[in-house]
């Protein structure tokens, strides 16, 4: 998978930062914003989508998580599964005070649509 550029994400009403994590190794593979933890929450939420997975998995349940919210005092952080890159996945953290969660999810897939797996 080529570097993605996440620079269209900074314009998401609240943003912090994002980045694209590959959910084998916990690496973010690109990032953006001014987040001096991106690093270690890529690592950290790596750990939450392998959780669900294994959920989905025991369960057998036939559908895929769309996107993940971890919803804190003064961020959101949301997690969303690449469907086209099983292994990778996007996370977005927002300014809860300024974001529109709806907004920002549909802006994220949206995102997610134009990425190019090659």
């Amino acid at each position: 998978m080529a570097k993605p550029d996440l620079t269209p994400l900074t314009r998401i009403d609240g943003f912090v930062a994002a980045a694209l994590v590959d959910s084998e190794s916990g690496l973010a593979l690109a990032t953006e914003g001014n987040d001096d933890n991106l690093e270690l929450a890529a690592a950290g939420n790596t750990e939450v989508i392998r959780a669900k997975l294994k959920v989905n998995a025991r369960l057998k349940m036939n559908d895929n998580a769309e996107d993940i919210l971890i919803s804190m005092g003064k961020q959101y952080h949301l997690l969303r599964p690449l469907r086209e890159a099983n292994t990778f996945f996007l996370l977005m953290v927002l300014n809860s005070g300024l974001a529109n969660l709806a907004m920002a999810r549909h802006q994220l897939q949206e995102f997610e649509q134009k990425l190019q797996f090659s």
